[in-house]
């Protein structure tokens, strides 16, 4: 009877599967030498026969497998690979242990876990780690649910919702909360807009004010169009004007020695309008790949200028300083340039401004003319936001969308998301007037595409397009509702009665409630797919905190692929040299349609699920429309148009290969074996470079 059976960790009894050692070393071979071949085999021949050997009466358990594994893989010279085994085994069985404490299900994966530990876990002044998850979860919850006290609601019941929630890892909120609630800190906003007036003074004190905000954690938004044009008088000195673009490179320069909040790299996003002197200059600052590294850029266009595109004529660039038109340019050659710049670097994006202010809930409040780094956070000057995120992978049960749960999620996300802007501390005094007069919240979504994957949907399909409406029409309306409840017991905003709320609602508490993030590292900690992206790779080499590297399968292809019987390490290896399972033999055809990666997505697809988003989104909506190296400057223009006449609030392409510093490689990591894909530990999905997404 020996090696006809197994004992598990839990004490049950199965067959024996010899497939699973060999999968599993050769898992491990390809992490650490990025090969396989005979080795693989023969530690797993070896194994087996040690097996057979010293497990002749009894029968072995999981860990007497993995004891002898590493033993082979010593004896055999892997060393390295015994040592990745080991640490992987060891990493594993913590996890274990911190579902035992939790008391529920968290599935943190191993890359999780090790992000918390790098990002999230607080410190002590010796850099050791003094919290887990648990209690990291516990910590946030407590901060939030405390500001219940105030209103006379029961603070103890609430934090353990908003623990549940999050340690079921059903819902995140943004980086900073995570970071710094129940700390001395407390700042919990990650969007952050700050205006640049036009004077030397005003720009350095938004420079200092940027630094205050990134060392909290937050990014910030600037719309650099008041500044005067280069080559303009400037009296005080009886000198000339340097221009916008020369004073990004100090707010540049500064993010660059700042790590915001010694956790994670600034992000700036710079906007310009698209009448201002200095566009041309603009557009194409950022072909230089060093060049104002730390900001995102987008120019803002107007109706106005989309119909002289349209009709191919002329428009003025205007000096703000004396609002004199300064000369014409052709409207189509200006967006010919934004194509051709976008395509060659990813860079500019392009923000529909006058969309957005139509928009905008508290017109009489002020004109928006920003959004935070990665676009999806439109917000007045000072203005800022918190995030978070329902993960709907976790809102599907038994292959249909769990409309009771999600619903549940909604009210007590938005209930926790409320919270935050009492419990905020706002890093200075005029952010916290203003966030405090109009208390934006953002809830959005992440686990998109696992959710369309587990209702059998394909992403690049009508059905998906409706049910994205569907699902976030619901959030949309579950949200608003929840909003109105707290307004009624709590008050509305202050600004409530300068709002477009007014006259559609008795009370409102948050001036906007539903925000599409590009989640980032909340979605490596939640364990699914980011935002509204597609999967970026089904299989890949994951480089993880540390130096050390991982084999990544997409959990639910792999479920697929166990349960249809095509499932082998073998196969798995092959769709890690592309990413994508559209070209492997073994791979059914239905499974292919299923498992479509964002670069396996025709371009318009990507916008139009933006699209289908932003119809249910008061702020707006990141999404990035990955496009292939082969794609040509007219695909990018058509996509910039297609944004438009769908009434996206903005745009963002990114043609693999256009930038020298990525965080998705496929093809590149080169071995014996062939080439893989290869992502680095926080990159979940979209813009594959190191500013965007910016971690919400």
């Amino acid at each position: 009877m020996f090696l006809k059976k197994i004992k598990k960790r839990d004490g049950s009894i199965v067959d024996f599967d010899q497939q699973r050692i060999k999968n599993a070393v050769h898992k491990a071979f390809l992490a650490v030498e990025l090969e396989n071949g005979e080795n693989a085999e023969a530690v797993t021949e070896e194994t087996i026969a040690l097996l057979k050997e010293r497990f002749r009466e009894v029968i072995p358990s999981v860990e007497n497998v993995q004891d002898i594994i590493v033993e082979v893989l010593k004896k055999k010279g892997y060393t390295k690979v015994a040592q990745a085994y080991e640490d992987y085994r060891r990493k594993k069985e913590e996890l274990r242990v911190l579902r035992e404490t939790l008391g529920i299900e968290p599935k943190l994966t191993v890359n999780a876990l090790e992000v918390l530990k790098a990002r999230y876990l607080l410190r002590d002044e010796k850099e050791n780690i003094i919290e887990t998850p648990a209690q990291l979860f516990r910590r946030v919850a407590r901060a939030i649910a405390k500001v219940d006290k105030a209103y006379g609601d029961d603070a103890e019941k609430n934090e353990r919702i908003f623990y549940e929630m999050m340690a079921k890892l059903e819902f995140l909120p943004n980086s900073p909360t995570l970071f710094n609630a129940g700390t001395a800190m407390g700042q919990l906003s990650a969007c952050f807009v700050l205006p640049v007036p036009d004077s030397l003074e005003g720009i350095f004190t938004a420079v200092k004010n940027m630094a205050l905000i990134e060392q909290t954690g937050g990014g910030v938004g600037f719309n650099f169009s008041q500044l005067r044009p280069k080559g303009d008088i400037v009296r005080s000195t009886k000198g000339v004007a340097s221009g916008p673009v020369s004073f990004m490179r100090i707010f540049d320069v500064a993010t660059e020695v700042i790590k915001a909040g010694g956790k994670r790299r600034g992000a700036m996003m710079g906007i310009l309008r698209v009448d201002h002197p200095d566009i041309l200059e603009f557009i194409t600052a950022k072909q230089n790949p060093t060049f104002l590294s730390n900001f995102n850029v987008s120019v803002a266009v107007t109706d106005e200028f989309m119909q002289s595109v349209a009709a191919d004529e002329a428009y003025w660039l205007v000096n703000p300083r004396n609002n004199e038109k300064v000369r014409q340019l052709k409207a189509r050659d200006v967006w010919n340039l934004i194509a051709r710049s976008a395509w060659a670097s990813g860079d500019p994006g392009v923000v529909f401004i006058d969309e957005i202010n139509r928009h905008n809930p508290t017109p009489e409040v002020g004109r928006i003319e920003s959004t935070n780094p990665c676009g999806e956070q439109p917000l007045l000057p000072y203005e800022s936001c918190n995030l978070g995120s329902i993960n709907l992978s976790r809102m599907v049960k038994d292959g249909k969308v769990n409309w009771d749960k999600l619903r549940l999620t909604v009210r007590n996300a938005v209930h926790f998301l409320d919270n935050v802007v009492d419990a905020n501390v706002f890093p200075l005094k005029e952010i916290a007037e203003i966030t405090r007069a109009n208390r934006k919240i953002g809830l959005g979504v992440m686990g998109f595409a696992d959710m369309l994957i587990l209702l059998g949907v394909p992403y690049d399909s009508g059905e998906a397009l409706k049910l994205a409406e569907q699902v976030m029409g619901f959030i949309q309306k579950e949200a608003h509702e929840k909003s109105r409840e707290i307004g009624e017991a709590r008050g509305s905003f202050p600004n409530f009665e300068r709002s477009i709320w007014r006259d559609k609602y008795s009370a409102f508490r948050n001036a906007t409630v539903t925000t599409v993030a590009p989640t980032g590292t909340i979605s490596i900690i939640a364990g699914c797919s980011s935002g509204i992206e597609p999967l970026f790779a089904v299989s890949f080499i994951r480089n993880v905190l540390g130096g050390a590297r991982l084999f990544e399968t997409n959990v639910l292809f792999e479920a697929v692929a166990k349960a249809r019987g095509f499932y082998s390490a073998q196969l798995l290896e092959e769709v890690a040299k592309t990413g994508s399972v559209q070209k492997i033999a073994g791979v059914p055809d239905d499974v292919k349609r299923l498992f479509v990666t964002a670069l396996d997505i025709a371009p318009v697809w990507h916008v139009r699920m933006q699209a289908a988003f932003q119809k249910f989104t008061d702020n707006a909506v990141s999404k990035t429309v990955n496009m292939p190296f082969e794609a040509k400057v007219e695909d990018v223009k058509e996509i910039f148009e297609l944004a438009w006449r769908l009434k996206c609030k903005g745009i963002t392409v990114f043609r693999y290969g256009s930038k020298p510093e990525q965080v998705l490689y496929i093809g590149e990591v080169k071995s014996k074996e062939g080439t893989f894909v290869s992502a680095q530990s926080e990159y979940a999905g979209g813009c594959p470079t190191p500013n965007c997404p910016f971690p919400s």
